[in-house]
C-alpha cells in the first residue's frame, strides 16, 4: 500500500521553500505527499506565499495540494493584534479542519512546520506520527528548546538584559538584544506567554526534521542529543536531513541580465548584496551603502529595494519598484556603470551565488540564503535585521567562521566606512582568504551531505525507518501498532 505523508507548511514563504524540498525528497523514495494548506484570509494573506504555492504546484505534478475547508469559529482577536497571536488562534481554529482530512485518507506521519506545532497534538491523538520541519539551523533550535527553561531560572526577562549575553548549552553565549522579537517584551504579555508556550511543545514532537547538516553545527547537533540540553524533559529524535535551499521553479525562459553582467567579470571578483523579500532600507541608509561600495573600488551586484517611508501614515509597499535616481547620490550610477550592477527588487539568488564571478556576499542571514551560500562557498558580510538572523550572525561569526559583522545593524545605520572596510577585508586580506577556505570546505560538506551514505542521506532513512515502526492510525479512536503491509 502507498504510505501518504502529509505536510502542513506554516503560511510564510522562507518555510514553505524547504518544505517543497522535503517534499521531492519524499517521493523519490516512494512515498505519496500531499499538502495540506491553510486559508490564510484575515490573518496573512501573503500574495508571495501564494505565488510561491503556485510555483510549487506547477513544477511538483505528482504533489497533491489540498486547502482546508475555511474554519466555521470566529477568529477570538480582533483583526489588529499582533500576528503571531492571529496565527496560533488561526491554527487553533483550523484543528477540526485537519482531523477530518487526516481520517479521509490514510495517513503515514505527519511533518508540521514549527509555526504549526501545536496541531500534531491532533495526528497524535489519532495515533499517526507526527513530526516538525524546523527550517533554520540546530543551534537556534536548541536555543529555541532551551528558552521556556532559561527563563524559568533567570531573573530579569529578555528585554532588560540588553547586551547581557545568555547562556544556552552547546552555542555560544547570544546577547539578550539578539532573540527573536517576541521574547523582548514583557513577561506578562499575552504575545510572550503564548510564544514561549508554543516553544514548550517542540519536544512533544515524535522528532524533528532539521535543515541543516551534520558537519556544519556538529557542536549543537551533539547538544541536541545531551540530556543536558533539557533538564527533567527529553528532547525527541533530531533528523538533520539539509540543506534544503534554493527555489523549485521551472527555468526561466530568458536568463537573467544580471548573469550576463556576471560573465564578463574576474573570478570571485564580485560582491553580491542582496537582503531578502523583505529587505528594505532607508533612503539614508541606501545611500550609504552606495557610498561605501563606490569608495571600496569592488565590483558589486546590488539587488535594491523601494526605500521605508519615514512617514508612519504612508503605506508601504514592498514590491514598489525603487526610484533609482532618487534614492542613489547624485552620479552614483554613472561614476560606477564600469565595475558595478544595480538591479531592481530581484535577481535569481542560487545562480548569482553559483557564479564564478561572485567573491562575497553581504546578506540578512536568513537561514535559506546563508545555505545557498554556503553550497556555493561564499563568504559573507553579516547584516541581520529581524527574528532569528541576528542568532544566525552570531553562528556564522563565531561558530562557523564563514562571515564577518557589518557594525552598526543594531542602530539600523551601517555607516559607508563600516561597509568599505569590511568588503576589503573580506575580498583582499589573509582575514578574507580563510573565510573563503572555510566556505569553501562548507561547500563540499553540503555536496557529500546527500550523496550515498552521507550524513543528511542517512538520517532522512533513520526517519522513515523510524516512522515505519510507529503507530499508525484509526479515526474510531482506537490506535492500531505496526507497520503498513
Amino acid at each position: 500500500m502507498e504510505k501518504t505523508v502529509v505536510l502542513y507548511p506554516g503560511l510564510v514563504v522562507t518555510h514553505f521553500v524547504p518544505m517543497t524540498h522535503l517534499a521531492g525528497a519524499l517521493l523519490e523514495r516512494g512515498y505519496a505527499v500531499t499538502v495540506a494548506l491553510i486559508d490564510d484570509r484575515g490573518v496573512n494573506e501573503d500574495v508571495a506565499f501564494a505565488a510561491a504555492v503556485a510555483r510549487a504546484a506547477a513544477s511538483m505534478p505528482s504533489v497533491r495540494f489540498h486547502t482546508l475547508p475555511r474554519a466555521e469559529d470566529p477568529p477570538a482577536l480582533a483583526a489588529d493584534a499582533p500576528f503571531v497571536l492571529r496565527y496560533f488562534d488561526l491554527v487553533r481554529r483550523y484543528n477540526g479542519r485537519l482531523r477530518d482530512f487526516l481520517c479521509s485518507v490514510r495517513v503515514h506521519a505527519v511533518i508540521a512546520d514549527l509555526l504549526n506545532a501545536e496541531a500534531l497534538g491532533v495526528p497524535q491523538r489519532l495515533g499517526i506520527p507526527g513530526y516538525i520541519l524546523f527550517t533554520c539551523n540546530a543551534a537556534v533550535l536548541a536555543v529555541f528548546a532551551q528558552l521556556p527553561t532559561v527563563r524559568a531560572v533567570g531573573g530579569a526577562s529578555f528585554k532588560e538584559l540588553g547586551e547581557t549575553p545568555v547562556d544556552f548549552f552547546g552555542v555560544p553565549p547570544i546577547p539578550a538584544s539578539h532573540l527573536f522579537g517576541e521574547m523582548l517584551v514583557d513577561p506578562n504579555s499575552d504575545i510572550y506567554k503564548a510564544t514561549m508556550a508554543s516553544l514548550s511543545q517542540i519536544p512533544d514532537a515524535d522528532g524533528i526534521l532539521v535543515n541543516t547538516f551534520e558537519s556544519l553545527e556538529a557542536r549543537a547537533v551533539a547538544a541536541l542529543r545531551d540530556l543536558r540540553c533539557l533538564p527533567g524533559r527529553t528532547m525527541p529524535p533530531v533528523y538533520c536531513v539539509g540543506p534544503f535551499a534554493g527555489g523549485l521553479s521551472k527555468a526561466p525562459k530568458e536568463r537573467h541580465e544580471c548573469l550576463a553582467w556576471l560573465d564578463g567579470q574576474p573570478d570571485c571578483s564580485v560582491v553580491f548584496l542582496c537582503f531578502g523579500s523583505a529587505g528594505n532600507h532607508s533612503e539614508e541608509q541606501l545611500k550609504e551603502i552606495a557610498l561605501g561600495l563606490e569608495n571600496s573600488g569592488h565590483r558589486f551586484l546590488w539587488v535594491i529595494r523601494a526605500p521605508i517611508s519615514d512617514d508612519p501614515d504612508k503605506p508601504f509597499d514592498a514590491l514598489a519598484d525603487p526610484n533609482l535616481d532618487s534614492v542613489l547620490p547624485d552620479g552614483f550610477l554613472e561614476r560606477t556603470s564600469s565595475h558595478g550592477l544595480v538591479v531592481k527588487l530581484w535577481a535569481p539568488q542560487v545562480d548569482v551565488l553559483r557564479h564564478r564571478a561572485i567573491g562575497a556576499f553581504v546578506t540578512h542571514c536568513g537561514w535559506n540564503s546563508v545555505l545557498e551560500a554556503l553550497m556555493a562557498g561564499v563568504p559573507m558580510l553579516c547584516w541581520p535585521l529581524y527574528a532569528e538572523q541576528k542568532m544566525n550572525k552570531v553562528l556564522m561569526v563565531e561558530e562557523m567562521k564563514v562571515g564577518v559583522e557589518l557594525v552598526g545593524w543594531q542602530q539600523r545605520l551601517v555607516k559607508a566606512s563600516e561597509l568599505e572596510g569590511k568588503v576589503r577585508l573580506i575580498m583582499d586580506s589573509e582575514e578574507g582568504r580563510e573565510l573563503r577556505l572555510r566556505a569553501a570546505a562548507h561547500k563540499e560538506g553540503a555536496a557529500a551531505a546527500w550523496d550515498d551514505g552521507g550524513s543528511s542521506c542517512a538520517a532522512f532513512d533513520r526517519f522513515m525507518s523510524d516512522a515505519d515502526s510507529r503507530q499508525h492510525q484509526d479515526c474510531s479512536g482506537e490506535v492500531i501498532h505496526g507497520s503498513y503491509t
